[in-house]
């Protein structure tokens, strides 16, 4: 029996942008945000924890809006303390889960003063055994208090990774090492803010501003979503 013909073997397009194209989008972020910051209030290490804490199933204006007074009169753990459970729920009760979120407050602040000094750790493992704060928290307050090189993944950073094929994963531990391996150097500092800044406002959830994206061009999203300001005959054959 004759063999059939054998077909060439399509070359396998690159899940991640490579090297180039990698240090292209970060330049690009970087040249649209110079110098990125969390849009989190806060006073010292200790505020920042609690804020980043409490921003799980919340917004970063809903969070600010519920510590600006607590941060005011509860700036370390022991005020956060002397203020006790019902004290620190009466300011957060506009945020989701803020009976639980209370709780884990005054524990992570009374498991401050008993294990560190009332000082906030600076290492990964020693923040993630205070209540409340896992490994996206901790690496919020690792990059932005003391300026670590790390990245939080959030439904943010999640989805542009994804999107933009910088640093697809199925989980955000996945995205995380990813983002780890292909970042650059120079960007790592600023990694997290741009990723999150450009999934908040630009990159949203449901039509994305691709016609305003400065990195339009190197991402790998196939729906982009056309400019509303064109006609629609402007926009050629769907075919």
């Amino acid at each position: 029996m004759a063999k059939s013909p054998t077909r060439a073997k399509r070359k396998r397009r690159s899940p991640t942008l490579g090297p180039e194209k990698t240090a292209e989008l970060y330049a690009a972020l970087a040249e649209d945000r110079p110098a990125p910051e969390t849009e989190l209030n806060y006073h010292n290490p200790y505020t920042l924890v609690v804020a980043v804490a409490l921003s799980a199933q919340a917004t970063d204006v809903g969070v600010n809006k519920a510590t600006k007074k607590l941060f005011e009169i509860a700036d370390t753990p022991a005020k956060m303390l002397e203020l006790g459970e019902e004290g620190v729920a009466d300011h957060i009760k506009t945020i989701g889960l803020w009976r639980n979120k209370a709780k884990n407050v005054i524990a992570l602040s009374q498991l401050l003063i008993d294990e560190f000094d009332g000082e906030v750790p600076q290492t990964r493992d020693e923040l993630t055994q205070l209540p409340g704060v896992g490994r996206k928290t901790a690496n919020v307050v690792l990059n932005e208090a003391f300026g670590h090189e790390t990245i939080a993944v959030d439904t943010h950073i999640f989805r542009v990774s994804n999107r933009t094929g910088l640093a697809p994963g199925k989980t955000p531990d996945e995205v995380e090492d990813q983002l780890e391996r292909v970042t650059p150097p120079e960007f790592k500092k600023g990694a997290h803010h741009w990723l999150i800044l450009h999934g908040r406002y630009t990159c949203v959830a449901r039509k994305p501003k691709c016609w305003t994206c400065s990195i339009s061009d190197i991402c790998k999203f196939k729906d982009k979503t056309p400019d509303p300001g064109r006609k629609e005959s402007d926009l050629g054959p769907r075919g």
